[in-house]
Formats: C-alpha cells, structure tokens, sequence
C-alpha cells in the first residue's frame, strides 16, 4: 500500500492505474478509523479495481469553538486497518499542501446546507463541499463512498456533483452500528462510560419512530414528538434538533408521503452526536 503526501503523488499513482484501464474508487476520511470507515473501503473494494482512501482533517468545517485541535487522530493505527482491508493507496496531505498561501477559492452548495447542521455549524458545510471538489479534482475517482450516517453531507455532495457536471458515482452505504445501536463514529471516544449509556437512546428513539411508521403514522409532527419525547426524559442528552426532511431537497415536511429524512443531533456533554433514519425507502438508503 502506498502513503502519499502530496497531491503530486497521489496524481501520478491514479495516472498509472488508470493506464492500465482500471477503474478507481475513493473514501474521503478525516481518519481515527472505525469499522463504519472500513465497511466504506470493503465496498469501494467490491466495486472497483483501485481503492485510494484520504486522510485529512480539514480545518475548513470546523468552527472556532469547535474540537479540530482535539480531533483524534492515529495515522499508524489507520495505515495498519487499511492495508487490512487492501487499501491501495492512502493520500495523507499537510494543511499546507490542501490550502496554500494565497488559498481563496470555496464551493457554496445553497439550500441544502441552510438547515439541520448548517443552522448549529455555520460555515460547515463550506467547507466540507470546498475539501471534496479539491479531493474529487486530485483523486478523479470513478466512484466515491459516504456513510449515511451523515445522510445531509450526501445529499449535499450529490448536489455538488450534479450541478458541477463531475464525472463519478456518489455511493451511499448504510450506517454501521454498534452491538447496542449507537452509530459508529470517531467522536465516540469522547463520551464518558455514563454518557455512552446515555446515547443509546438515539437508537431507540429512531426505532420506535420506525416502529410508529410501519404502523402507519404518517404525520411528521407526531414522529418528531415521539423521538424528541424519549431523548428528552434522558438527563444527560440536550436536543440539538430533531427534524424531518424531504428527500434529496431537506425541505420541511408535514405529512410522510414520499421518502424522508428523520435526523437529530444531541450533545452528550460536550460531544455531539448525529443520527438519522430513511423512512418510506424501500431500502431504507438515500
């Protein structure tokens, strides 16, 4: 496997690959990786000859108060899990190398970001379209891999991709849980043994909302008060948001008749956690 630094590296081994008429899958991360990250490379692994994985914490989507110096990270540990997985190549750029001096150029995605996280994390979604068109123009890959679990950045990077005229496949694989149900994520490892107890709640809740649905509840204000109601009689969990939204264009909705999007977002002590259930999909995906 193959660690490079610069987008010069990482350029000239796609170039080699693609001479060779293969085809390149790609899993943008910012790395500390989980098995929600590797299930993300075993599917780019199944889908195309060449996987390139990218590690790099991007300070474009954090916000002042937000934890990018306390990030984790572990490049050994990730190296050793992707070579794992046969990873084929690790694009690991400095800031430096992603945002040179002069750096003035950023990708806007309207509507999409304006609500659920885009209201809590202004300037978010900026830069996590802004990081994507440089990694997508560096890497050219046929296909790209995001989790579900954060089911609003996939439907703004489909957007992106769409409106730009990119050419490659958006593919969005199912969240990976825990054995209780929490949803993979790296700032898990933020949580006290209580809250982690505590967070499981987020789980429950979508299921009972599942549960209501099947059912044959329909009315989007009945589904929310279902889930904000469990969340809420669990002390340590402070509600963020907890919104249904329309699928792919976020818009509110009050009636369930088309597929939909129930996301939240609650903070465990300082850590805050995001979750989301696919309701009136066959599939249950994006």
């Amino acid at each position: 496997m193959l660690i490079c630094h610069t987008i010069k590296e990482i350029r000239d081994f796609v170039r080699q690959a693609r001479s060779r008429g293969l085809t390149v899958g790609f899993v943008p991360t910012m790395g500390y990786f989980h098995e929600g990250h590797l299930t993300l490379m075993r599917r780019a692994k199944e889908a195309c000859d060449v996987v390139v994985v990218s590690i790099f914490v991007n300070p474009l989507q954090f916000g002042p108060r937000e934890d990018y110096d306390r990030y984790p990270r572990d490049l050994d540990r990730d190296v050793s899990l992707a070579r794992e997985v046969g990873v084929d190549a690790i694009f690991h750029p400095s800031v430096e190398e992603m945002y040179p001096p002069g750096f003035a150029t950023h990708v806007d995605v309207e509507g999409l970001t304006e609500c659920l996280c885009g209201l809590s994390r202004p300037g978010h979604f900026r830069g996590v379209a802004t990081v994507v068109t440089k990694l997508f123009n560096i890497v050219r890959p046929d296909r790209a891999f995001f989790g579900q679990k954060d089911a609003q950045q996939a439907l703004v990077i489909r957007r992106m991709v769409e409106d730009l005229n990119m050419d490659l496949e958006i593919v969005t694989v199912p969240t990976v849980r825990e054995e209780d149900g929490l949803a993979m994520s790296s700032r898990n490892v933020y949580l006290s043994p209580e809250e982690r107890r505590a967070a499981t709640v987020l789980p429950r809740s979508l299921q009972a909302a599942r549960r209501a649905y099947e059912s044959g509840e329909r009315d989007a204000g009945r589904l929310v008060e279902l889930v904000r109601g469990m969340i809420a009689a669990e002390p340590r969990a402070v509600i963020d948001y907890v919104e249904i939204r329309s699928i792919p264009d976020l818009k509110p909705v009050s009636r369930l008749d088309g597929p939909a999007l129930l996301a939240l977002a609650v903070r465990f002590g300082s850590t805050r956690l995001i979750d989301n259930l696919v309701l009136g999909s066959p599939d249950g995906v994006l």
